[in-house]
């Protein structure tokens, strides 16, 4: 999607809007209003995009009478810790607001002590504040202090009590991407030949289907947003209204969109119209933009003071500041756990992964998608691309980096490429410095929330290891029952069993006690190491297995680029037991099955299991699973 060339004032030009500003404060405040879009990438016509050129004349229309933000970002990728985080002030990893939709169960978030929502400070300062659709907050908070009026549907807009309660400050939550298209006109549908899937997808007619959807969510986005624009109109609040459009994050239907932090999650649509001298003339801004922004520019707009816990700063302040970074995070998403930090600069983004025991496309509430469902079975099938594979389902990088002006859809990571060195020490500078701020997303949920979101909801079943802590564990393989019965397995067999297929824990417990061996969750299916000093001992621990179901021999499933020496080990409260094994490993291309006889005479309880594998230092070893069949 490519910026238009119909014009472009550089941001640094806003200060000959001073002396409109300054004359401002002496007059009588706007009424703000935020059409506040789900799940929409900046897709639209006056962003550039050809496919909606044309089709999209009310967005567009307030672009050309307004400005547009070229490069705004979220905080999150997901919808309630983005507009928890709008409502804060600041990032939602300052004030334990990261968590998507915490707060539904038995476990409550409460604000820090005087924290005041952004709805609350513009009530208190005398505007009639109003919402109409979700909320989403992922914390306790006052409905009636925040709220002058509230309506569950977006279509419920008081306009003749907005008359009489000027200046106001309001929210229309718009579908955005989640619109159902299933009615719109087939004459006025984007047609699939001619969009572009983001090469960061498989190139075929599903997903063809799948981005011409999201054109057409736009499209009836734009039509609604056109009727809220004529009803402003109508009841004569248009001239002196502040609209302000923007998304909450990128496309729901695509996986490395929404949820992600990524370009595509966290890039959206910003744009700001309204009467001078409050929203300067037409242009088009560049600068790196942080939607937290948005909340302090609304209290300036109101001119209330901002609080000094507020991140953003005033988009058309005397003092505005070029950022070098604009930072966003990703924490647990529905029962999907994860903890991922991300800055954007001029020209890179850089990402630091912190779980890296579970791959980039873990299971998640999409998981019945057809999209979702064709991606992983051109993985299981080995027909998904190289890169596609690396991406979705191979081993988690602990840091990435990307050219984003070369590569928007991030599909090179650079934080190898010697190269790329300064700016990698540069882009990690920038995160410190940003965490150094507040994180605490560094801390697991209370049991009492793991409880709450492992099971019984519609999005899905929980599959993360933080989840073991708090479910029951029968047959004493190291496996839940509830993580089991999930994953296909018997949680009644007491067999000792591991295949490493589980997206959201590919490790299922074992570790290395070698460092230097590194991630050993490989991609998915696979744990995956080299042999560090020609020697790996792989140690699963917190196991309670009865020795007597476990007779005969284990069974390993691997390949290596070595001659091995296998060996195993059992620990419990009855002793230890050892056996070994050559292993002539025939070529690193192909799979083989390792055995190792157990003795007949081991009994009693095992606690934990320890194999050794030495070969070839530093060669690479892939393990499929291992079993006692």
């Amino acid at each position: 999607m490519v910026m238009s060339a119909r014009r472009n004032l550089p941001f640094l030009t806003a200060v000959i809007w001073l002396t409109a500003f300054a004359a401002a404060q002496a007059k009588e405040r706007p009424n703000i209003l935020w059409l506040f879009a789900e799940d929409t990438s900046p897709w639209m016509g006056c962003y550039g995009d050809e496919v909606n050129k044309g089709k999209t004349p009310n967005i567009d229309g307030l672009a050309a009478r307004g400005v547009m933000f070229s490069r705004a970002y979220v905080p999150a990728p997901v919808c309630s810790a983005c507009r928890s985080a709008l409502m804060g002030g600041q990032s939602q990893i300052r004030f334990n607001a990261h968590e998507h939709r915490s707060s539904r169960g038995p476990a409550k978030l409460y604000l820090p002590k005087n924290l005041k929502l952004l709805p609350r400070l513009m009530k208190e300062g005398g505007y009639f504040t109003f919402n109409c659709g979700k909320t989403d907050y992922n914390f306790v908070w006052d409905e009636k202090a925040t709220y002058s009026y509230q309506a569950k549907s977006r279509i419920q807009v008081p306009w003749e009590e907005l008359k009489k309660q000027q200046p106001f400050f309001g929210q229309i939550q718009t579908a955005g991407g989640k619109n159902n298209t299933g009615n719109f006109p087939a004459e006025r549908k984007a047609d699939p030949a001619e969009v572009t899937v983001p090469p960061d997808y498989p190139q075929n007619d599903l997903y063809r289907r799948t981005v011409a959807q999201h054109y057409d969510a736009i499209r009836k986005d734009d039509d609604f947003i056109g009727q809220v624009l004529k009803d402003l109109q109508a009841n004569g609040l248009a001239n002196n209204t502040v609209i302000v459009y923007f998304g909450d994050h990128g496309a729901n239907n695509l996986v490395r969109h929404k949820q992600m932090p990524t370009e595509g999650g966290l890039h959206v649509p910003f744009i700001i119209a309204g009467p001078d001298p409050w929203v300067p003339a037409p242009s088009i801004r560049d600068d790196l933009v942080n939607l937290l922004d948005l909340s302090a520019t609304t209290l300036a707009w109101a001119g209330i003071k901002q609080p000094k816990w507020y991140e953003g700063q005033d988009l058309f302040g005397f003092k505005l500041v070029p950022r070098t970074y604009v930072a966003a995070a990703k924490d647990r998403l529905d029962h999907t756990l994860d903890r991922v930090r991300t800055l954007r600069t001029d020209r890179f983004r850089y990402t630091r992964n912190y779980k890296l025991d579970r791959i980039f496309l873990q299971p998640q509430y999409r998981d019945r998608k057809d999209y979702l469902i064709n991606l992983r079975e051109l993985y299981a099938s080995g027909e998904l691309s190289p890169k596609l594979t690396e991406i979705y389902f191979g081993e988690r990088p602990p840091e990435e980096l990307y050219d984003v002006k070369a590569d928007p859809s991030q599909l090179n990571n650079l934080i190898d490429d010697p190269a790329y060195a300064e700016q990698v020490a540069k882009h990690r500078r920038y995160l410190d410095e940003w965490l150094a701020k507040g994180d605490r997303g560094a801390e697991e949920e209370s049991h009492e929330e793991l409880r709450y979101q492992a099971d019984g909801h519609k999005w899905g079943l929980a599959v993360n290891p933080e989840y073991e802590v708090v479910r029951e564990d029968t047959d004493g393989d190291g496996l839940s029952d509830s993580w089991e019965k999930i994953n296909g397995r018997d949680p009644a067999d007491g067999k000792l069993l591991f295949t490493f297929d589980c997206g959201g824990w590919q490790t299922e417990g074992w570790t290395a006690s070698q460092v230097e061996a590194g991630n050993i969750a490989g991609r998915k299916g696979f744990l995956d190491f080299h042999l560090a000093g020609g020697k790996v001992e792989l140690v699963r621990s917190k196991l309670k297995l009865n020795a007597k179901k476990n007779q005969g021999k284990l069974q390993i499933r691997l390949r290596a680029a070595t001659d091995l020496e296998i060996s195993f080990a059992a620990s419990g409260e009855d002793g230890r037991m050892q056996s070994s094994a050559a292993v002539a490993m025939s070529s690193d291309k192909e799979y083989q099955t390792a055995q190792l006889d157990l003795p007949q005479s081991w009994e009693g309880t095992v606690e934990q299991i320890q194999i050794s594998l030495v070969g070839k230092p530093d060669a690479p070893v892939e393990v499929d699973w291992i079993r006692i069949p």
